[in-house]
């Protein structure tokens, strides 16, 4: 899939929406000591634009998410399938994934609310940011029993669940729909697969549109905020960022014992291989951009073959992000505390579900892009509103330096540990 391409505008874009943010609350604080012209009429004009903004992203979730699985899943069989050794060394290499994958959900639940008992929101500087935002929609309830949840596992009618916003139940049909697919004989599977191509590629020049306002949408949004906060919402932003960076970081800092444990690797060993690549990732934001690099300290410093690092890296870029979960939910669980929601078992397993499969679709999208199909899906699971993630959507751009960094770190000691399971030469020193 062509969906990395466009990435080039995304720093500067990043900058703008950063810098509207700032504008945005800054304007809407001077505006409420001396008032604003027009009054309220004007406020409910510039509200009215940021909705505008916001639901235009909206529109592409439920398409975008679909088509992204399909895809996606097609994909992995495609790759787990292949000739000879390259297929059984791409599927044991996914099987990795897989397992790591579930680690982080897993750890990312705990994480996210590890810290926030460590480090919780200010009450006053939280309810000052989501000044003015709707209601939480209606989900499955704080007291629905867990068999309600088990019964949205699969939807009776997917077109309705997709029209009711039942993320779950439609996300879990177009995976099985993804691998019925892959049983398909050629003639019926390539142009399947290549109509979701198209309409994914098509939702993502939709959103690239839509982002490409950004700087308007947001500046609207903050100026609201603004307006009812001042400039007292600026802690509670910073207060996100930190909280989501140090899960993120954290989900790293795990790669390099299991690097050590499952990959035979000692820890100074595999700190120096990762750490050329680390600054690649640092300084770009992009995996992509940091394969190269990958590729040339898997097999010089690490001493995976290159046979190995040529299949499995440029797979792990393709299909695998382990930060994805962590952030994600790390996202989903810092709103849900900003709105006073306190989910259930079964909308913490609904969440996490949805944030390993949407994971699946979301690989090799541009952060800005990613944010929107992988967060909104995981907050209508968890029945928290969508309405502030254009506001953490201008901060994202630190959080995802954390993002690309741990992804090229668990990237490269997945390679390490499936070189260590088809046999590996002496460990790295």
């Amino acid at each position: 899939m062509t969906l990395t391409k466009g990435r080039r505008f995304l720093p500067s874009l990043s900058l703008q929406v950063l810098a509207a943010l700032a504008l945005g609350l800054i304007v809407g604080a001077i505006a409420q000591s001396r008032g604003l012209p027009g009054g309220a009429e004007t406020a409910s004009f510039i509200g009215s634009l940021g909705q505008l903004w916001l639901n235009a992203l909206k529109m592409t979730i439920v398409p975008l998410v679909f088509s992204l699985l399909v895809t996606g899943i097609a994909s992995i069989a495609g790759a787990a399938h292949g000739p000879g050794r390259a297929g059984l060394l791409a599927g044991r290499a996914l099987m990795v994934f897989a397992i790591l994958i579930v680690v982080a959900t897993v750890y990312a639940i705990g994480a996210a609310y590890g810290l926030h008992a460590i480090w919780p929101i200010d009450p006053e500087g939280g309810a000052r940011l989501i000044a003015g935002a709707p209601p939480s929609p209606e989900g499955v309830g704080p007291g629905a029993p867990f068999g309600e949840f088990l019964k949205t596992l699969a939807p009776a009618n997917p077109i309705r669940a997709a029209a009711e916003d039942a993320i779950l139940g439609l996300v879990v049909f177009a995976v099985f729909f993804g691998f019925a697919a892959t049983r398909l004989p050629d003639r019926l599977r390539l142009p399947l697969v290549t109509f979701f191509e198209a309409v994914a590629e098509t939702m993502i020049v939709i959103v690239r549109w839509v982002l490409m306002a950004a700087p308007v949408g947001v500046f609207a949004l903050a100026l609201g905020v603004g307006l009812t906060a001042g400039v007292g919402a600026a802690g509670t932003l910073a207060h996100y960022v930190a909280i989501v960076s140090l899960a993120t970081i954290g989900i790293t800092l795990l790669c390099y014992p299991l690097a050590m444990a499952f990959g035979k690797v000692s820890l100074a060993g595999f700190a120096r291989g990762v750490a050329p690549a680390q600054v690649v990732a640092f300084s770009t934001q992009s995996s992509l951009a940091s394969l190269p690099v990958m590729v040339e300290r898997a097999v010089d410093a690490l001493g995976v073959s290159r046979p190995t690092a040529g299949l499995v890296l440029p797979l792990a870029v393709a299909v695998f992000r382990i930060t994805s979960p962590v952030a994600n939910l790390g996202v989903v669980i810092y709103c849900a505390h900003l709105f006073g929601i306190e989910p259930t078992m079964g909308q913490l397993v609904a969440a996490g579900l949805t944030a390993v499969l949407v994971s699946i679709g979301s690989v090799g999208l541009p952060g800005q892009i990613s944010f929107f199909v992988s967060i909104a899906p995981i907050c209508i699971a968890m029945g928290v509103p969508l309405e502030i993630l254009p506001l953490l959507l201008a901060v994202e751009v630190i959080p995802d330096i954390f993002r690309t960094v741990g992804n090229v770190t668990a990237d490269m000691a997945v390679a390490r540990i499936v070189e260590d399971e088809v046999g590996a030469p002496a460990e790295p020193v």
